[in-house]
């Protein structure tokens, strides 16, 4: 069997994505395009009152409506409450989780209160409207701040003050004494508010029960499909975990929400067995902004000292965490091992002291959210960073540079309980982006508009970030309170026509793993692309994986598969030497062919020796027939990708609206497999922290009513509003993986939100403006205008 010809390398090469023609010409695959024979539909019966005490659910009418097959409540289930798995490490967590339905009260608007199950989704929606509630409405509160309070309303028993957890990290002695010391000494209270994830799906679940076999089969919207497998079956329906099989097909997107286990998934599960037929559930666009977790929500208070060249000396960081009313499945991990370990950013700071308290409230379950923790740590230290420019008259750039972490000290302990940072070279990416943007020039022409009182003022933003990404090792994150593993794992067949199919249990919404991975299996045996399919996304079928989120899976997932095709390179190279009766020794392999040191002509192409695999007629002694590896890879530590980006904008006097006219984005995210994959990964990810900045924000009334509960209330960023991104980067590969790649797939949402509002509050500097909490929409911005003119 003859080689097929084929081009090398593709790692680095810029490719068009495998999988884009069927997405973008609707063949594509979705949960909801899903239909089982005999599959009945689930609507859910949510709560209108943010806190309330059930009296009564009249389910009768709804019952005897057409179509209808059951209608259930709390009270007729039984279940355990949902499980949560990442506590906040090394200190007490009052733990609350949600039941499938709720029991005795609801906590927020949008709790699920009771379920009709019918022949068609829509006679279950109208005979949901039919049942009827007997709540008593109780005082609620949203507001972190406020909930801590002395008399506010109580949500658990369990749960004082509505506090979760008092966690803290760093050096507290240290820096109270830093701060007595410091020439300058600077306060600030900000916001980052809380947002809701908008996927292109929504969330969904199909359960298929087998009486027979007693076997469960879920369709999920899942970015972890064995993880929902072994958290339904460990901890809610307690049957054998390999008597349920989970399916994800194409996934609309996920943006972190759709890792976590969901009450309407228990319950689709449960129905199924109860009715003992197909059950589908797909939550509407409403219900998504109610019910679906959110993220950030976090209100901060800052003391940071510094010296009069600005050197920072000193950081001081007290947050209040909204979790909402129940803690989602790692809600406790976000707002303290991935926030409060990276406060340091990509300065030397000799002295850091978070805490951070957990705070229940009446508002939805806040959870993981692009970049999860890492944005809000960012938003703090980079807000800093200008504010300590702003004190000291020292230009931001320059104060970014003096507290830079010199390239020599990599690996770095920033001393706040970070897995070291792997290696780092932070001022050519600031260099690099500052060449590109022009920053002397716009300085200038800054000052210019200054002094001629320019209707329009410039506003510069930067943000060199770092995030932590191919997030594991599973001991450290064991230490840290999450309460499994965080390995990945990947299987390759060569078949014996020379075909390869890599399982992965990674589960791709949108980052182009069918693309990526295939240029890395490609490589590594030297195989034509067109060779290489990947599977992923049914547990039946792929190796056991912890899925798709923190920027993990070609860190982790692809690491994965280079040490299995290591594994069969070395079984090919084996074989090569039998068949060609030479000693291992003098086998090379290089493009997918095995031959002869000295003696190319005697050669075995990787085609051929898996035909011989697989039809095992001539093997060595002890040799197993066919090439399928397998590899599980947990790595030694994580990965630390950096960069500099700014935001150049327009801040109109008159109006207060800031326009966006240039962001310049240096990225370093180590090797880049394919960079036209990574460019598209930023751009989105830009997109996505500059809505934070500009225009996003669930907002709700002080007992807990969202108010912005559709899409004509809450806000999401448009194309029209962005001007062409300029992207470059710099290279500093991780010796974690044999790769050398970082992860890129949050570093633009990282970056983007605080190069924003600096350059907003940059924009209004000379008004005495020195912080303006997000999102900076024009009646926001021209407010502040008017209270600084009025001071």
């Amino acid at each position: 069997m003859a080689a097929t010809e084929r081009k090398q390398p593709y790692i680095g090469r810029a490719m068009k994505r495998k999988e884009d023609p069927r997405f973008i010409t609707g063949r594509g695959n979705y949960l909801d395009d899903i239909v089982l024979p005999n599959m009945l539909h689930a609507a859910i019966i949510r709560s209108p009152y943010a806190h309330a005490r059930i009296l009564g659910i009249d389910t009768s009418a709804a019952a005897g409506m057409p179509g209808v097959v059951g209608v259930f409540t709390g009270e007729d289930i039984e279940l355990p409450p949902l499980p949560y798995a990442w506590q906040a490490a090394g200190v007490q967590n009052n733990i609350n989780t949600p039941y499938a339905l709720a029991k005795g009260e609801v906590h927020w608007v949008g709790d699920s209160l009771a379920v009709v199950v019918a022949e068609t989704v829509q006679q279950a929606r109208d005979a949901a409207e039919a049942v009827e509630l007997d709540l008593e409405e109780l005082p609620g509160v949203s507001d972190a701040e406020k909930a801590v309070q002395p008399g506010a309303p109580q949500l658990h028993e369990n749960a004082p003050n509505n506090i979760v957890f008092t966690w803290s990290c760093g050096k507290e002695t240290e820096t109270d004494q830093g701060l007595r010391d410091a020439e300058v000494v600077i306060h600030q209270k900000i916001r980052n508010q809380r947002l809701i994830g908008v996927p292109m799906e929504t969330r969904a679940a199909i359960a298929q029960y087998q009486a027979g076999t007693e076997e469960f089969t879920f369709w999920l919207s899942s970015q972890a499909p064995h993880v929902h497998r072994l958290v339904m079956a460990a901890f809610i329906l307690g049957v054998p975990e390999q008597n349920i099989r989970v399916i994800t097909p194409d996934l609309g997107g996920g943006f972190g929400v759709k890792i976590f286990m969901y009450p309407e998934y228990v319950l689709a599960g449960w129905l199924a067995r109860k009715l003992n037929r197909p059950i589908k559930w797909i939550e509407t666009r409403s219900e998504a902004n109610v019910a679906t977790s959110q993220g950030r929500d976090h209100i901060t208070n800052i003391e940071v000292g510094a010296t009069k060249d600005g050197k920072v000396t000193a950081l001081r960081v007290h947050t209040l965490a909204n979790m909402g009313a129940y803690l989602s499945t790692a809600s406790g991990g976000i707002p303290t091992t991935l926030y409060g370990r990276l406060l340091s950013g990509v300065y030397k700071i000799p002295a850091i002291y978070c805490e951070v308290k957990g705070v229940f409230t009446n508002t939805a379950m806040v959870d993981a959210y692009r970049g999860a923790g890492r944005p809000e740590a960012a938003y703090v230290i980079e807000r800093v960073m200008d504010l300590v420019s702003d004190e000291t008259g020292i230009d931001p750039a320059e104060v970014r540079r003096r507290n830079f972490i010199p390239p020599d000290e990599f690996p770095y302990d920033s001393g706040v309980g970070m897995l070291p940072y792997d290696t780092g070279n932070y001022e050519p990416a600031l260099d690099k982006a500052l060449d590109m943007v022009g920053y002397h020039e716009l300085r200038a022409e800054q000052e210019r508009r200054r002094q001629s009182g320019d209707s329009k003022q410039l506003g510069i933003g930067l943000s060199s970030y770092v995030e932590v990404c191919g997030i594991a090792p599973s001991a450290y994150m064991a230490a840290e309170g999450w309460g499994a593993g965080l390995f990945e794992s990947a299987n390759i067949k060569v078949h014996l026509t020379g075909k390869v199919v890599v399982t992965t249990g990674s589960m791709p919404h949108g980052q182009g793993h069918e693309t990526t991975f295939a240029q890395i299996a490609a490589d590594k045996l030297g195989v034509p692309i067109e060779d290489v399919q990947l599977k992923f996304g049914d547990t039946l079928a792929t190796p056991f994986g912890y899925g798709t989120y923190g920027s993990r899976s070609l860190a982790v997932g692809g690491e994965a598969i280079v040490r299995s095709t290591n594994k069969i390179v070395a079984k090919a190279r084996r074989l090569a030497a039998h068949l060609l009766e030479v000693d291992i020794d003098d086998i090379e392999y290089v493009d997918g062919t095995a031959s002869v040191k000295g003696a190319p002509d005697r050669v075995k192409t990787i085609q051929e020796l898996a035909a011989a695999a697989a039809v095992p007629v001539n093997l060595p002694d002890g040799m197993e027939p066919f090439f399928d590896e397998t590899t599980y890879f947990d790595p030694p530590s994580c990965t630390f990708p950096f960069g500099t980006h700014i935001a150049v904008v327009e801040v109109d006097r008159v109006t207060g609206k800031s326009e966006l006219i240039r962001y310049v984005a240096v990225d370093d995210v180590g090797n880049i497999v394919n960079p036209l994959v990574v460019a598209g990964q930023l751009q989105g990810g830009i997109v996505q922290g500059l809505g934070q900045a500009m225009v996003e924000g669930a907002v709700y009334d002080d007992n807990g009513q969202l108010i912005t509960s559709t899409l004509m209330e809450y806000a999401v960023p448009h194309a029209q509003q962005f001007p062409m991104f300029e992207l470059d980067h710099t290279v500093t590969p991780t010796p974690v993986n044999e790769l050398g790649v970082k992860g890129a797939g949050e570093a633009g949402t990282i970056a983007s939100t605080p190069a924003f509002v600096n350059a907003v509050c940059d924009a209004l500097a000379p008004l005495g403006i020195h912080h303006v909490d997000m999102p900076l929409t024009a009646p926001r911005v021209w407010a502040a205008m008017q209270e600084a003119s009025n001071a």
